[in-house]
């Protein structure tokens, strides 16, 4: 393993927000474990030490003297993971002024209100894909106890070619020596996996740049993933040997092949299309006209997504990312995206959609063994929500208790009566 970031040599005596964990039971809920398609009608979770002491049947529950919190007529299920975010966008503002004006102590500001937005929406693991450096910060900021936040996975900065895409927030370099220069920082920083800013229009990266950072990253234990839109650079990538795909795009039958043979996912991020081709939500962000036609077109003809339709009908693995932070895209908007992926067919119902945010997340995130679902000895990673999401994925709109670890991060007033 790399050497520990320096942030993880100070000496904490106390965290600012120190969270309990007590035992407590959630009884009496419709329990979705997503272990394929389980459901238990009347069912609890029991809480023990930041653990899934036990999940089951309500009639089978043992005497337990943890406080048991009342979850008739609701859902209990997995917190979600979202995959693809920057907690430093905000959702409202043009991707590109924000990371050029915001000071770092604004994106500090951002990554703190859009962690809270998170935790508010069921979100337990967000997955951020950089904004400069901020998403570090962050990360320290929840280990360290002082915000309270989802848990957090970070790249630090994106890596992307001198001038490449979206080079105004990411660390641009140049020749193989460079790139490897910028993993080894993102390491240094505390990064848990690198991003690649593999395409804009055109590929990008000689291949001398892409052996190096895949081979650098593998050198330190750390996984890569790539920004990659369109078949040849899809194809591309995969070859050469990244770990995930982040958007996906068009793709061959032969691309197709080469991920399942490979095991490479796809992290798809649907909701700056979906929500952008809502003609009077996208004004409210000054989306210009233009832009909202050329998204109601696409959503509307379905062709832009072949690729990843016949990819999800063919085994592909997809897992549930929103590009949180971008216009239009809060970091509460799961539902939307969610929604989309059944209606195109890449899930083929509401479970299969929402293991996309649990279990299949968790495996794409290499966290299988501890989250992505209801099973004993699983960390407490936990949401209940009024209603069903597996007849209305709505309900998820309406989430009134968050658990990290046992401890309780968010709860509505609703929520507290019970």
């Amino acid at each position: 393993m790399p050497e520990a970031p320096a942030w993880r040599f100070q000496k904490i005596i106390k965290p600012m927000f120190d969270i309990p964990a007590p035992p407590r039971i959630l009884a009496g809920g419709r329990v979705l474990t997503c272990r394929g398609d389980e459901i238990i009608a009347d069912g609890f979770v029991e809480i023990v030490d930041g653990h899934i002491q036990a999940v089951g049947r309500l009639s089978d529950l043992g005497n337990s003297t943890a406080k048991r919190i009342d979850c008739a007529g609701k859902t209990i299920m997995p917190g979600l993971i979202n995959s693809h975010a920057h907690l430093a966008w905000d959702g409202v503002h043009d991707l590109a002024r924000q990371s050029l004006d915001d000071p770092s102590e604004i994106s500090a500001y951002k990554c703190a209100g859009n962690m809270l937005k998170s935790l508010r929406a069921g979100i337990t693991l967000v997955r951020d894909l950089g904004m400069n450096q901020s998403n570090i910060f962050a990360k320290q900021a929840v280990e360290q106890g002082i915000f309270p936040g989802p848990r957090l996975l970070v790249t630090g900065e994106a890596i992307v070619q001198t001038g490449g895409h979206t080079y105004w927030c990411c660390r641009e370099a140049s020749g193989a020596d460079e790139m490897r220069r910028a993993v080894r920082d993102q390491v240094k920083h505390g990064a848990d996996l690198i991003k690649i800013m593999a395409s804009h229009d055109t590929i990008e990266f000689t291949d001398a740049e892409l052996h190096a950072v895949i081979d650098e990253t593998r050198r330190n234990g750390l996984t890569i993933t790539a920004h990659a839109t369109f078949d040849a650079v899809i194809r591309r990538v995969a070859e050469f040997g990244v770990d995930v795909i982040e958007h996906g795009g068009s793709m061959s039958d032969e691309t197709i092949q080469l991920l399942l043979d490979k095991g490479i996912p796809i992290v798809t991020t649907f909701a700056p299309l979906v929500m952008q081709a809502q003609p009077e939500l996208a004004r409210q962000y000054d989306i210009p006209e233009w832009k909202i036609a050329e998204r109601r077109r696409a959503v509307a003809s379905r062709e832009r997504f072949d690729g990843l339709i016949r990819a999800a009908r063919a085994g592909v693995t997809i897992a549930f990312g929103t590009d949180a932070g971008s216009p239009v895209v809060g970091h509460e908007v799961v539902a939307p995206e969610l929604k989309f992926m059944v209606e195109l067919g890449v899930k083929r119902d509401n479970y299969d959609a929402l293991r996309s945010a649990t279990s299949v997340a968790a495996g794409v995130n290499n966290l299988a063994d501890t989250l992505g679902s209801l099973e004993t000895g699983k960390a407490a990673d936990i949401i209940v929500m009024d209603g069903d999401p597996l007849t209305d994925l709505g309900a998820l709109e309406r989430v009134e208790q968050v658990y990290i670890a046992g401890k309780r991060m968010w709860q509505t007033k609703t929520g507290a009566k019970k």
